[in-house]
Order: structure tokens, then sequence, then C-alpha cells
């Protein structure tokens, strides 16, 4: 079969090795022969599948003590009664025989050791799915999109990369900008009359602002926006399809190495070309790996944030004591922020077991995934006072919504003003809203709402 992905980029044709049975897929760019291979085993290939794929393994779940899965498109719109149900059940460490084998601590203790643990936990690929990478796949402790997927000794040094570009000086002077962006999207929702007009908070809002600002940040086109959220919903929510077999309209690879020759004959202050010029051991970075954290810093800096703006103004849309008391006490915000953050933290990472253990009494493989949900360990009775009621005034908040480890988000300054400001200014514009239908969440590792239509029941002067 072949498709047309790009004006340059022709495929995928598929044809199996008599040899192998590896399942080769071949495409053309730019000229060039790109070659990828799923196979049965990690030798010769990009991915390998310990079980033969069979859609019908990814079924909807019955017990998630036992058949744990991150995709099953019910888990997400009830992720802490999960939780809740399986901790509550006596089991600390749920499991599943699906994606050939996995994991997930879920309290937070247990999550906190293993994000600690580099030793028998490789970071080598973070999104758990029907295939593991490959011999030919980038290795630890590199990985495809240092630092996230980097274990040490790499992780460290490809982190102090990164963070000078994150750093508070740096990302304070976006508040003005991020404040405009979002007064702007809520212009654009044209004409509203209080008590009729019903609005989507994610589509027409919270989705906007943090792919627009890491757009920004990197100096690539506005109008490609769309093209971002679509690659966010390939690699997160996608998870379980066969690899190899899934269908894209865009090659992101492709379109993020056009945006590094772009940049490298016409350079700009952005942070594509700070990327590109910063040097490790007297070398620039190859491209390859400048391309990796070009596509971290979108997945991440996409999806996580989007999906917290939409939480917080879901629950605001059920809890106007909360609204109001943003409004009358803005001070309390400071509280309210780290409470939003731990009370709908979005994101779970993967770990890969990277030698048989026994882990409290877990049997745990080589190659065995592990899911570490932060949300669930911000749920834990036992590290927080009532962790299930939303406390808008919570001193004590050492939440994990930023992970645990070394992998903790570098981007977390950003994080907290675009979910502040975003905040702020639909409160600001909308004294008083309410739910208006049914909430559409995410699938996969990161929790959020992708739909959230609200009834407008007061707009500011």
């Amino acid at each position: 079969m072949t498709d047309t992905l790009d004006d340059n980029t022709t495929g995928p044709d598929i044809r199996i090795d008599p040899e192998t049975g590896n399942r080769i897929i071949t495409w053309d760019r730019n000229g060039e022969t790109m070659e990828f291979i799923v196979g049965s085993s990690p030798e010769g290939t990009d991915v390998w599948q310990r079980v033969p794929y069979d859609a019908a393994d990814y079924g909807p779940v019955t017990d998630f003590e036992t058949d744990f899965d991150h995709a099953d498109p019910a888990y997400n719109p009830n992720a802490p009664e999960v939780w809740k149900a399986v901790r509550e059940g006596g089991c600390p460490i749920a499991h599943s025989d699906r994606y050939g084998g996995m994991w997930v601590p879920l309290t937070h203790d247990t999550v906190h050791e293993i994000a600690y643990d580099t030793e028998h936990f490789s970071s080598r690929s973070v999104v758990p799915g029907v295939g593991r990478p490959g011999d030919r796949a980038l290795p630890a402790p590199i990985g495809l999109a240092p630092p996230i997927t980097s274990d040490p000794p790499f992780h460290a040094v490809a982190r102090r990369l990164l963070l000078p570009a994150f750093a508070p000086k740096v990302i304070e002077p976006w508040e003005s900008e991020v404040r405009l962006l979002c007064q702007r999207l809520l212009d654009e929702m044209g004409e509203i009359t209080p008590g009729e007009s019903v609005i989507d908070a994610a589509v027409q809002y919270a989705q906007h602002i943090p792919v627009n600002v890491i757009g920004r940040m990197l100096g690539f086109p506005e109008q490609d926006e769309q093209m971002f959220r679509e690659m966010v919903h390939e690699v997160l929510e996608r998870i379980n399809e066969e690899p190899g077999t899934r269908q894209t309209s865009n090659d992101f690879g492709a379109y993020v190495q056009e945006q590094i020759a772009d940049h490298r004959e016409n350079p700009r202050d952005d942070l594509t070309n700070f990327l590109m010029n910063v040097e490790l051991d007297g070398n620039k970075l190859a491209d390859e790996v400048v391309e990796g954290m070009i596509i971290l810093l979108l997945v991440a800096g996409v999806d996580t944030t989007w999906s917290a703006i939409g939480s917080s103004l879901w629950h605001l849309a059920q809890h106007p004591e909360d609204h109001r008391r943003l409004l009358d006490d803005p001070e309390v915000m400071t509280f309210a922020l780290e409470e939003f953050l731990r009370a709908y933290a979005p994101v779970t990472m993967g770990r890969l077991v990277t030698e048989d253990l026994d882990f409290h009494g877990c049997p745990m493989k080589k190659d065995d995934w592990v899911l570490l949900p932060f949300p669930a360990a911000n749920r834990d009775p036992l590290k927080f006072e009532s962790p299930d009621t939303f406390v808008i005034d919570r001193a004590e908040n050492r939440h994990a919504a930023f992970g645990l480890g070394i992998h903790r988000c570098v981007g977390s300054n950003l994080a907290r003003l675009e979910l502040k400001v975003a905040i702020e200014e639909f409160i600001k514009r909308f004294p008083r809203f309410e739910l208006s239908g049914e909430t559409r969440w995410s699938v996969g590792m990161v929790r959020g709402p992708r739909e959230i239509p609200v009834r407008i029941l007061e707009v500011a002067d």
C-alpha cells in the first residue's frame, strides 16, 4: 500500500522478511529510503513484541487489579475511583498481561521507590505500548527523546542542557504574552449571552494555550499548531494499536528536521536555535538528538498543561464556592494552584524493568512495563489527608504532579505560569459558569478533559 504523507514523503510499503518473519516497513522521504522493522525479539528490530498482536486482547477491562489498561476509554474518566478501589482491595500494585506484561504501583511509596531506582527501572521508553524498543532503536542511556528517555549518567548531562531555557528568569517574561493569548481566545468566542451561551472550555480555550506558547518558544509556524496536537494523539493515545500499522497524515520526524534545517539557514533567537547551538563536551548536539528533544518538548509542553488547565476549569464548573473564593481572595491562588496540580495531576510515565526482580512480592521480569501514575500517588491517604477532597487552601502539599526522581518535569515553571494565567483570565471573564453536557476525557497516559461544555451564567462588564 502507498499513501502520501506530505509533499516529500510517500509510503509506507510493508513486506515480511521470509527468514526472520519480521515486518519491514519502508517509505521514501526526500529521496531517501527509510526503514522500520517490527519483530518478535529485540535483535535487528526497531520495535519488538513479546506476544503476537491481537486486537481482541485490548477490549474493555473487567478487573483493574489483574487486567489494568490505561488505554481503556473508561479509565481516565474514572481513574480516582479505580485507584481507590484497587488500593482498598488490598492491592498496592496492579498487574496486566496486556502490552506483553505490565505492573502499576498505586501508592505513593511504591511510585516513589520505583521512580528513584534507575538501576532496575530504565527510562529508555516511557510510553508503554504493545511494542518495546529493539536493538535498532536509540539505546539507553540516551534514548529517543532525551532527557526523558535517558538513564544515568547521560540523563544529568541532557537535563543540564535544557534547564537554562526553562529557568524562572526566562519563563517569567512570558506571563504578559500568555495573558494576552488567553484574552484573545476569550474574545474569539464571540458574543456571549449569559444563561444561554455554551462554550467548550477545552476545545475553544485550554488546548490552544500550551501549544501556542511552546510553538512560539521553538520558533515554529503558528498555523502548524493542529499538527502538534495530532502528534500528541499519535504518541500518547494510540498505544494499543499494532506497531507499524498506524496510518498518519504527518511525518513528524521529517517536519522537525525541516524546522531544524530552516533554523540553520535562518538563525533566530528561539529555543530551537538554542538547542542547535548548545555544546556538550565542546561539540554541538547531533541533529537527531535535537530532534528528539524538540519532540519531547512538543509532547510534554502541549498535552500535560492543556489537560491541567481543562481539569481545573472542569472542577470550577462544578464547584462555584471555589470559583467565588478565587475571585474574592486572589491571594489564595498560591495554594489553589498546587491543589489543582495535586488533585488533577495529568501525567503517568513508563519504565522498563532491566532485570528479573522481586518487588515487594511482585515477580517482575526483564522488559516488563511499569506504569508510574503520579496522579495516583497524589491520592494516597497515607500521604495526604482527605486525598479525594479538593481543599483550595491546602497548606501541606508536597505533590508529585511534576514527577518524582531524576525525571521531575524540567518545564514546571512554564506549566505553573500557563495554568495560573489561564485560570485567572477565564474566571475573571466569566464570574459564573456551570457544566452543560457530557465531558469527554483523554485516553492513555495523560489524563485530562478533551471536551468541556460549559454554560456561561455571567460575563464580566
